[in-house]
């Protein structure tokens, strides 16, 4: 089983394969991705990794809070997005 963690303020220089390899360092990644704004195509300063749910917990415990390229990370389990759609097509009345 897999477990889908969160990485946040991450610098926006930050590459998938940098986080990758610091995520390997405690375990095999499954997948890593760095969303990216669709006006900008710059990286958002957040991220996702994949891993087994034994290896993400030692990661999540490993790295939370950890210095990475002068920016504190926080790394938790991700948890599902939220529809921020309303029923109304998004007026408000």
């Amino acid at each position: 089983m897999t477990q889908r963690i969160y990485v946040g303020n991450l610098p926006y220089s930050a590459t998938e394969d940098e986080i990758r390899r610091l995520f390997e360092a405690h375990g095999e990644v499954v997948s890593c991705a760095i969303p990216t704004d669709r006006e900008t195509g710059r990286p958002r300063g957040f991220g996702f990794v994949e891993m087994s749910n034994e290896d993400a917990a030692n990661a999540i415990a490993a790295l939370d809070g950890k210095d990475f390229d002068g920016r504190t990370l926080r790394v938790n389990e991700a948890r599902p997005r939220e529809d921020s759609r309303q029923g109304d097509g998004g007026f408000r009345r």
